[in-house]
């Protein structure tokens, strides 16, 4: 249909060139938003439209698989994260246009019979003292009604050396003695630990009861991480880093991990995300998304997990006091008694905010006459 050929793309980088938003315009005046990957934006903005606009440009806007591999496969000369993170702009603008003609939310186009996606809080920080992360993981409960919690052990690729030494000894009993027996706690490693540590660490996590190890060993070293798996009970999780499709076929295939965690805007976007959904739901896998802020990934990854078949128990949801959701779309999502009701707004039920808009670098790729 001539009216749904994509003709002008735009793309808006502010935050200091943290966040970028990407909109898609067909012929008919029909358009989505999107979202590219957080953090250096403006270089996943000039890589959009250097190398990804001119692929996409002329399509058919409702041709989510085509575009996405006709993008991966013409940039074979640049494979890596930022054709990804870009093309994650465009893609996730598409779903919204879908949805939007289609006058479904998202979550309903994927098979999502109910509009609500259970939450786990979520800390990003390891410079919180432990005794100060209970208690606002105690407040979250409290205030949001959470059942699910997760906080950071080791340091970010630690190479075995804590953050500051003992945190992990202290934080993991901390935190179960503060929420007590019947919630679900998962830490997140960041590739801080080799695999001796890692299963000694994991070891920790068993005998409190803890229920998600993620990404304990480098994120790279699938080798490794299929042996922790393998030695523990413990589920192993991890992907968030990973974009390559064949990558994740391989993380599958060699039991690297018994939870699966791909981060929509690092695998290409909705369309690639789903892809992996469906590698995982071969191998019996269940997907966590990954989502570590309250930017439009967020809501992405709260519309996949309510959609999906082998969507696992919870999704992420910072409870950082940074998040900048609110400055540029509306309504944020808010938890209550652990769960996010999702909006019946057809695509994904958010308006971007012109203020926000206002104040980005714009750039724009349109079809030539």
């Amino acid at each position: 249909m001539a009216e749904l050929t994509i003709k002008r793309i735009e793309s808006y980088v502010q935050n200091n060139n943290r966040l970028g938003l990407v909109r898609v315009v067909t012929e008919s005046g029909a358009s989505g938003w999107g979202q590219m990957a957080p953090t250096n934006a403006d270089i996943s903005q000039m890589v959009l439209h250097r190398q990804v606009t001119s692929l996409v440009l002329g399509q058919d806007a409702l041709d989510r698989d085509s575009i996405s591999q006709h993008v991966i496969e013409t940039s074979y000369k640049f494979p890596g994260t930022y054709i990804c993170r870009a093309l994650a702009g465009i893609d996730t603008a598409l779903w919204d246009l879908y949805g939007k003609l289609e006058g479904q939310p998202v979550a309903r186009l994927i098979g999502a019979r109910e509009l609500i996606a259970p939450a786990y809080a979520s800390s990003t920080s390891r410079i919180i003292e432990p005794r100060d992360e209970a208690a606002r993981m105690v407040l979250c409960r409290e205030q949001n009604g959470f059942e699910a919690f997760k906080v950071r052990v080791g340091k970010r690729m630690g190479h075995d050396v804590d953050e500051r030494p003992g945190r992990t000894e202290e934080i993991i009993p901390l935190i179960r003695q503060a929420l007590g027996p019947d919630v679900r706690l998962m830490v997140d490693a960041n590739s801080g630990f080799s695999v001796g540590r890692a299963i000694q660490v994991g070891h920790m996590l068993e005998d409190q009861g803890y229920a998600h190890y993620e990404e304990p060993c480098p994120y790279w070293d699938i080798e490794a991480l299929a042996t922790v798996a393998e030695t523990l009970d413990i589920a192993v999780a991890a992907g968030e880093q990973d974009y390559d499709l064949m990558q994740w076929r391989r993380i599958l295939t060699t039991g690297a991990v018994d939870i699966a965690q791909p981060d929509i805007c690092y695998v290409g976007g909705m369309t690639r995300a789903l892809t992996v959904a469906r590698m995982a739901a071969e191998y019996n896998r269940p997907i966590v998304p990954h989502a570590s802020n309250n930017s439009l990934v967020q809501v992405f990854s709260a519309h996949l997990l309510a959609g999906i078949p082998n969507a696992g128990p919870h999704f992420e949801f910072s409870i950082e006091p940074h998040n900048v959701g609110g400055s540029i779309y509306e309504p944020l999502l808010e938890v209550h008694d652990g769960v996010c009701a999702l909006s019946d707004t057809p695509g994904w039920g958010v308006t971007i905010k012109q203020t926000w808009l206002d104040e980005a670098h714009r750039e724009v790729s349109e079809l030539e006459a």
